[in-house]
């Protein structure tokens, strides 16, 4: 199996999920049926919404790369970043190295595609920082698909710097919820849960919602090149 370097600690809790699910993705009878990773679990990424909403912090696409080199000088033969709002960086890390970098979002929308069908309405349960740059509105459109944000994004960017510093906890599940069900007044039934730290409280969606998880579709991309041929 081919190793895969991670880009983490955006937020730390979030990696650690994303691991635990790799490891229950695979059918094994003994470590070595296992993915290979190698983790780099980077706190000090600068903040993402600094960068982007608040215009304040230092652009964090720098880090990246060099995290990305890190990674491939470690052994990596394929990166991936458990962060949907990072993605926004994604050409830098690219240009950084020379071996394939995931692309969560991408692949996040073809899933939404395939279980909305095309033409559909999606909602996005994710950071205002996603929405100002349009990361998943481009992508989304280009399956056919019409993204839906949610009416209050700074509640959901509350509810992101609680997970942040206290976990999962009920005033950020009660915001997810609110906000689920206001995206399936829109029409949107199909909603992709688009932040890592909401992959943590996942199952706080609306009754009848059919949420997908943008870190169980990252998942599946891992394993399949893993296993995939040099």
């Amino acid at each position: 199996m081919r190793t895969v370097g991670i880009l983490g600690g955006m937020g730390p809790e979030a990696t650690v999920l994303l691991m635990r699910r790799i490891i229950a993705a695979v059918p094994a009878r003994d470590d070595a049926d296992h993915v290979p990773l190698i983790v780099d679990q980077n706190s000090q990424v600068p903040s993402r919404i600094a960068h982007l909403i608040e215009g304040t912090g230092p652009d964090p696409a720098p880090v990246l790369a060099a995290m990305a080199r890190r990674l491939e000088g470690a052994g990596a033969a394929a990166l991936a970043m458990p962060c949907n709002t990072a993605h926004h960086y994604l050409a830098a890390i690219r240009g950084a190295v020379s071996v394939p970098v995931l692309d969560m979002v991408a692949a996040s929308a073809r899933a939404a595609r395939e279980a909305a069908g095309q033409g559909a309405r999606v909602g996005l349960l994710a950071s205002p920082a996603v929405a100002q740059v349009g990361l998943f509105d481009r992508a989304l459109a280009g399956e056919g698909l019409e993204v839906i944000h949610p009416a209050d994004g700074a509640a959901l960017l509350a509810a992101i710097r609680a997970i942040k510093a206290e976990g999962p906890v009920p005033a950020a599940r009660a915001a997810l919820v609110r906000a689920s069900e206001g995206l399936v007044k829109t029409g949107a039934e199909v909603q992709l849960i688009a932040c890592t730290e909401f992959s943590l409280i996942a199952d706080a969606v609306a009754p009848g919602v059919r949420g997908i998880d943008t870190l169980d579709v990252l998942v599946r991309e891992i394993v399949a090149v893993s296993k995939s041929p040099a």
